[in-house]
């Protein structure tokens, strides 16, 4: 080793001798000093967590009451799910690296073939689809995923003692997507239905399922966290519950049980971008699935109530705009006519912020809430207009499933065929008069809508406006000409938040804030 690098290896060693020798030195007048002052009592800090759970006695009770689902696919024509799934992709074989992250459903082992495009119907191979399922009464009743049995013609039922049953299909919510089977058999084991309302973030959970056709395997994991929404399926009514608890393909329909073998959840999703768990799990409350279990008994199908309003979350700049203190609360950004919302004198800009005293700090909160109540209930709704907290009653009419939901996707397809009616204005926005088949196309009244020409100011353009979006009102005022948007927009100011009612893709409507800046 060359000398130059044997010293500087050395320096550090003389010179934490040094430094010890310096401490040695005053050791004695240091512990003479300590000696001499008042000691403190030290309280220790209480034990949060103390060893780790065993949950043998746990899986020995609740175990002979969960059962493997094999759901045999036919040929009959059906419509691939519009739900839960990217585009071009299906939701039996989501194994490209390449699609953005998702909720997932699974299936076992040779699950069933990829189906055609969603929406269009889908002549399928003959396939198997595989879950868990759980029963919860001795007479027969199972509960599993509606996505395990979806387009099923016959349904097999394999209990804990191996002995197998053909199951009759009572009923399914493909919006729960929640499953209720029955099977000619009594004295069977049944799980206890616990309470999902009080599952906290950090409780300890249980699940168990079929992952890859090997059965009755246990997993155990935390409550991350509750009330979640699925952004990525059509599932507003379902707030979810979150879990580390390790998923997989096969685990859809099991049990998410509680430290005392109660049934909170139903697993159904994994949150991926490579089809395999990473780390978070979803499944549907089992307050939601029993409310659902009840209807499907009774009826054999499930309804819901439904305001009629079309939401959005609430951001900064919306806040602001409004003379809010904070972003909390659905914003209301269309009232269907003749719903219960537009009955009740509910408007376009309106906050909600509380339905029946339940607070709604986010959009996601409000259909969870509206949809667990049966159509005809009378509810009470706080909000929020021009500043001022008002209170209105509503009437829920019943949902209707085919209705379009909140704004959803971005407009490509519109493109201006003629020049634009006016001159850019204040935001930067070059409006264009609509003609009577655009606004048919568009599902529009007359004199209703400006088509967007152009976006010239980056304000505008950052807000996410863009040619082929459609303004519907600046704030609460109606527009239907580039001349009266330029009306409503002549006395903004920079620095002064303006809200634009927007459509665009699939007919849905959003506020976008669009804040104008000096030149």
């Amino acid at each position: 080793m060359p000398a130059a690098t044997r010293t500087s290896a050395v320096r550090p060693v003389v010179l934490s001798t040094a430094l010890a020798l310096a401490i040695g030195g005053s050791v004695g007048w240091y512990s003479s000093s300590v000696a001499a002052m008042p000691q403190q009592a030290v309280t220790p800090a209480p034990q949060l967590v103390v060893g780790l759970p065993d949950f043998t006695h746990l899986v020995d009770e609740v175990g002979p009451a969960v059962v493997s689902v094999e759901a045999e696919i036919g040929s009959k024509p059906r419509v691939a799910p519009q739900r839960g799934i990217a585009p071009g992709q299906s939701p039996q074989m989501p194994d490209d690296d390449q699609i953005p992250e998702f909720f997932r459903r699974f299936f076992g082992p040779g699950g069933m073939p990829m189906p055609g495009q969603p929406g269009q119907p889908d002549a399928r191979p003959r396939g198997v689809s595989q879950g868990t399922g759980f029963i919860i009464s001795s007479d027969g009743y199972v509960l599993t995923n509606h996505h395990v049995i979806d387009g099923a013609d016959s349904v097999r039922i394999r209990l804990a003692d191996r002995r197998e049953f053909t199951a009759k299909v009572v009923g399914s919510d493909e919006q729960s997507d929640v499953a209720l089977l029955k099977i000619a058999a009594t004295g069977l084991p049944s799980l206890r239905i616990g309470d999902s309302k009080t599952l906290k973030s950090g409780q300890w959970v249980v699940a168990i399922g079929s992952p890859f056709g090997l059965d009755h395997s246990v997993t155990a994991g935390i409550v991350s966290a509750v009330g979640r929404a699925n952004p990525y399926a059509d599932q507003r009514y379902v707030p979810f519950i979150q879990t580390d608890v390790a998923i997989n393909r096969g685990n859809s329909g099991g049990p998410l049980l509680d430290t005392r073998g109660q049934v909170v959840g139903i697993n159904s999703q994994i949150f991926s971008n490579s089809g395999g768990y990473m780390g978070v799990s979803f499944a549907i409350p089992i307050d939601v699935a029993m409310n659902a279990v009840e209807q499907l008994k009774a009826t054999g199908k499930v309804t819901r109530g439904q305001l009629g309003v079309q939401i959005q979350p609430m951001s900064r700049e919306a806040a602001k705009a409004l003379g809010l203190s904070g972003p909390s609360g659905a914003l209301v950004a269309g009232v269907e006519p003749g719903s219960a919302a537009q009955k009740a004198g509910i408007q376009r800009q309106d906050v909600i912020s509380r339905v029946n005293g339940q607070p709604i700090n986010d959009s996601s909160d409000l259909p969870p809430i509206i949809g667990a109540m049966a159509p005809g209930t009378k509810v009470t709704v706080e909000l929020i207009r021009d500043g001022k907290p008002r209170t209105v009653t509503a009437v829920l009419s019943q949902l209707d499933e085919r209705g379009a939901s909140a704004f959803s996707g971005d407009r490509d397809d519109a493109t201006p065929g003629k020049a634009a009616a006016a001159q850019a204005n204040a935001l930067g926005i070059v409006g264009e008069d609509l003609d009577d088949a655009q606004r048919r196309q568009l599902g529009l009244q007359a004199r209703e809508g400006v088509l967007i020409a152009r976006v010239e100011s980056m304000a505008a353009r950052e807000a996410g406006l863009r040619p082929g979006d459609v303004i519907l009102a600046v704030g609460r005022n109606d527009v239907g000409s580039a001349g009266a948007l330029n009306t409503q927009l002549r006395g903004a100011k920079a620095g002064q938040a303006l809200m634009l009612l927007v459509r665009r893709g699939g007919g849905g409507t959003q506020y976008v804030t669009v804040t104008p800046t000096k030149d």
